[in-house]
C-alpha cells in the first residue's frame, strides 16, 4: 500500500457519529477576559500532584511557578494571571464522584502582568535535553486529554531513538473544536512546536493527521507546513476514533503497536497539535503553559465557539461569557464519548480541558437497554478487534475472569460499541466496572501476597529467635558445667589427685 493510499482507505472499524462540530468550530476564537478569581488545581496531570511553593497574601505575576512537580512523573503549576493567592484549599474535582481536591486560589488584579520571560535564542542548536528540560519547567502535558507529562515521553523517545513523531490533529470527539482552531489560527505555532519534538526526540520526519472534516485546518498547516520537507499533513477519513494514539498510528504507518507495549518502542511517538503549540511558546517564549484553547457546545449553549481561557476558571464564568439558552440536562467535561460527566459548573478548568458540553434534554436522552440480540455490530465497530458481546456476556453472569480472557484489558473505553448497539446497552459501563473490580481484586491479591509474605517472614523470625534462644541455653549450661567441673577439679587434694592417678 502506498503512502498516500494508506490515508485514502478508510478503516474497518470505528463508527461515524454526527459530528456537531459547526457553527461552533466556524465562530472566530474569543479571547475570555481574566476572570476575577481563577482556582488552580495541583494535580491537572498524570501522575504525582504538585507541591504548592506559595503563602496566603503573597502577590504572584502570571507565569510564576506557585506549584512544584514532585516525582519523575509529574509536573509544576504556573499562575494564569497576576494578582494575590487568597487560599490554598479544596475545590471540587472535573471527575463524576464530585470528590474535593486542592488548589491554589488566586485573586486577580485584572492587570495580567507577565514574569520576565527566558526564552531560547536559537533552540536548534541546543541540546536536545535542554528542549525537554524546558518543557519541562514550563508544566507542558499532552492537551489532547492524557495530560501525560510530555517531558518524560521526550526522553522516553530520545532513549528508545524515535525516528517518526505523529502529530495528532485528528480530533474525532463530536462537538469538540479546539484542535481545529488552534490549527486553523495558530499554524505556524504548531508546525514550530513539531520541529522543536522532533528535535527534543531525535525524529527524522512529522505526519501530521487531521480528519478531512477539518479542510480550513488542513489548508493552513499545509501552507504552515510548506517550507519543511520533513514534516507531512495527512488528510484522514473522519472516523471515531480516529485520534486515539494506536488506531492513529496503525493509519499513518502501517505500524501495530502490541497490547503489552508502548508506542515509543516501534519507533513512533505521539503529541497532540495544542501540546506542539505550547511547546512552541514554552521555548521560543519562554512562556509556561497556563491557558489553551477550549471549546464551549452543546444545546444549552446560545453562543457556542471556542474560548482562549486562563487554566483555573471556573467553568460557571465560561457559561456567563457564552450565555445559556437554558439550564444543561448534562455537563461533559470533554467528548461525549469519552467525556467526563460533571456534577454541577462550579469546577475550573484544566490542562486537559478541550471542551465543556451543555446538554439540553434532548441531547441528554439516553434510552433504557434492552437484551443483547448478538447481531455483532458491537464487534465490527471495536478498533481494536475485541468481542464486546462475549465480555459483556460473561460479565452479567460475574464471570470477570472470562471475560478477561477475552481481552478486556486491551479496551480503550472509546465507547463505539455502545454507540451502535441497537438494544442500547451500556457496553463501556459494563467494561469499565470489570476493569475496575479486576484491578481492585489485583490489588487485593497483592496485598494478602505481601501480608502472607510478612506473616511467614515474622514466623521465621520468631523460630529463628526460639532456635537461637535454645543454642544460647545450651552454650550457657555446657559453659556452667565446664566451669563446675574445672572449680571441682581444683577443689581436689593434690594428694588424692596423685593416688588417683597412680591407681
Amino acid at each position: 500500500m502506498g503512502f498516500l493510499d494508506r490515508f485514502l482507505k478508510t478503516p474497518n472499524w470505528g463508527v461515524h457519529p454526527e459530528d456537531h462540530k459547526r457553527p461552533a468550530a466556524d465562530v472566530p476564537l474569543r479571547l475570555f477576559p481574566s476572570p476575577e478569581r481563577i482556582f488552580m488545581p495541583l494535580h491537572q496531570h498524570v501522575g504525582g500532584a504538585a507541591r504548592p511553593i506559595v503563602m496566603v497574601g503573597q502577590k504572584v505575576l502570571k507565569g510564576q511557578l506557585i506549584a512544584q512537580a514532585q516525582g519523575n512523573i509529574s509536573a509544576p503549576i504556573h499562575a494564569s494571571v497576576s494578582g494575590t493567592i487568597s487560599a490554598v484549599g479544596e475545590v471540587t474535582a472535573p471527575h463524576p464522584s464530585g470528590l474535593p481536591f486542592k488548589a491554589i486560589t488566586i485573586d486577580s488584579d485584572g492587570e495580567n502582568r507577565w514574569i520576565d520571560s527566558e526564552p531560547l535564542a536559537d533552540p536548534f542548536s541546543a541540546a536536545p535535553e535542554e528542549i525537554t528540560k524546558r518543557t519541562a519547567a514550563a508544566g507542558v502535558v499532552g492537551l489532547g486529554g492524557a495530560t501525560f507529562p510530555a517531558a518524560p515521553k521526550f526522553a522516553l523517545g530520545k532513549r528508545l531513538k524515535v525516528t517518526t513523531l505523529i502529530v495528532n490533529g485528528g480530533e474525532c470527539e463530536p462537538y469538540l473544536s479546539s484542535d481545529d482552531r488552534i490549527m486553523r489560527d495558530y499554524p505556524e505555532m504548531v508546525i514550530d512546536g513539531a520541529r522543536l519534538v522532533m528535535h527534543a526526540i531525535g525524529a527524522t520526519q512529522a505526519l501530521v493527521g487531521i480528519e478531512n472534516n477539518k479542510p480550513e485546518a488542513i489548508a493552513a498547516m499545509r501552507q504552515a507546513a510548506a517550507a519543511f520537507p520533513e514534516i507531512k499533513i495527512c488528510p484522514l477519513p473522519a472516523l471515531y476514533p480516529m485520534g486515539s494514539d494506536r488506531q492513529l498510528i496503525k493509519v499513518l504507518t502501517g505500524i501495530e503497536v502490541p497490547s503489552d507495549a508502548r508506542a515509543a518502542e516501534t519507533g513512533v511517538l505521539v503529541h497532540n497539535v495544542s501540546t506542539c503549540a505550547a511547546v512552541h511558546k514554552a521555548i521560543r517564549l519562554g512562556q509556561p503553559l497556563v491557558e489553551r484553547i477550549i471549546t464551549i457546545n452543546g444545546g444549552a449553549i446560545a453562543a457556542p465557539g471556542n474560548l482562549y481561557a486562563p487554566l483555573g476558571t471556573m467553568i460557571s464564568d465560561l457559561f456567563a461569557f457564552v450565555g445559556l439558552k437554558e439550564a444543561p440536562s448534562r455537563l461533559i467535561l470533554g467528548g461525549p464519548m469519552m467525556g467526563t460527566p460533571l456534577l454541577h459548573d462550579r469546577i475550573p478548568i484544566v490542562k486537559g480541558a478541550s471542551g465543556i458540553l451543555a446538554f439540553n434534554a434532548a441531547e441528554a436522552f439516553v434510552p433504557e437497554a434492552g437484551p443483547c440480540i448478538r447481531c455483532g455490530n458491537c464487534t465490527k465497530a471495536c478498533p481494536m478487534g475485541l468481542l464486546p458481546l462475549e465480555m459483556a456476556a460473561r460479565i452479567r453472569v460475574g464471570d470477570l475472569e472470562g471475560a478477561e480472557k477475552f481481552e478486556l484489558q486491551d479496551c480503550i473505553s472509546c465507547g463505539c460499541c455502545a454507540y451502535v448497539c441497537p438494544s442500547h446497552i451500556p457496553l463501556v459501563q459494563y467494561f469499565s466496572h470489570a476493569k475496575g473490580e479486576l484491578t481492585a481484586a489485583e490489588r487485593s491479591k497483592l496485598r494478602t501476597e505481601a501480608t502472607k509474605r510478612l506473616v511467614e517472614a515474622k514466623t521465621a523470625r520468631i523460630e529463628r529467635e526460639e532456635r537461637e534462644k535454645l543454642e544460647a541455653a545450651a552454650r550457657r549450661k555446657a559453659e556452667r558445667d565446664a566451669a563446675k567441673a574445672a572449680a571441682a577439679k581444683a577443689a581436689t587434694p593434690v594428694a588424692e589427685q596423685t593416688q588417683g592417678a597412680s591407681a
